[in-house]
């Protein structure tokens, strides 16, 4: 395992930005997983409901792009998540055809419930950082995904 004050392996090459993001993914899901068992819902899901209470009204398709999961991920993922009671498909009140999705209340709860457990994993990954540190950390990711999805502004 790499120290988090040497990132050099073995052979004195440094791991790509890439991997190491990847390893902090991997422990940020690993952290939350333990945090959410009692809820028993995964991180996937956990996201997916906090895209809900930020956004109202999604498409299937926009909460699974919203939720970084493929759409047939995100199907399984919310008749799960409907069949719990955590989120409703409703008439879209702008195009009476179309189908959307939305946070219920006993779904608003269970966010309530763990919102604090969460901001505390999030709080203990950014602690050795200097405020200033952690906020630029936040922008650098923000600027990184953009870069990626096309969106970043130059």
């Amino acid at each position: 395992m790499l120290s988090p004050t040497d990132p050099a392996d073995l052979d004195g090459s440094r791991p790509s930005t890439l991997y190491l993001v990847k390893q902090l993914e991997q422990a940020v899901r690993a952290r939350l997983d333990e945090v959410l068992r009692p809820a028993a819902i995964t991180p996937l899901q956990y996201t997916a409901l906090t895209v809900l209470e930020r956004s109202a009204d999604l498409s299937t398709a926009e909460l699974a792009r919203n939720s970084f999961v493929t759409d047939q991920s995100a199907a399984d993922l919310i008749a799960v998540l409907e069949d719990r009671g955590l989120l409703s498909r409703v008439v879209d009140p702008r195009d009476r055809r179309r189908r959307v999705l939305r946070l219920t209340e006993r779904g608003r709860e269970l966010l309530d419930r763990y919102r604090d457990e969460v901001d505390r994993l999030e709080s203990r990954m950014v602690a050795p950082l200097t405020p200033v540190q952690a906020d630029d950390l936040r922008r650098y990711v923000v600027l990184c995904r953009a870069a990626l999805d096309g969106t970043a502004r130059r």
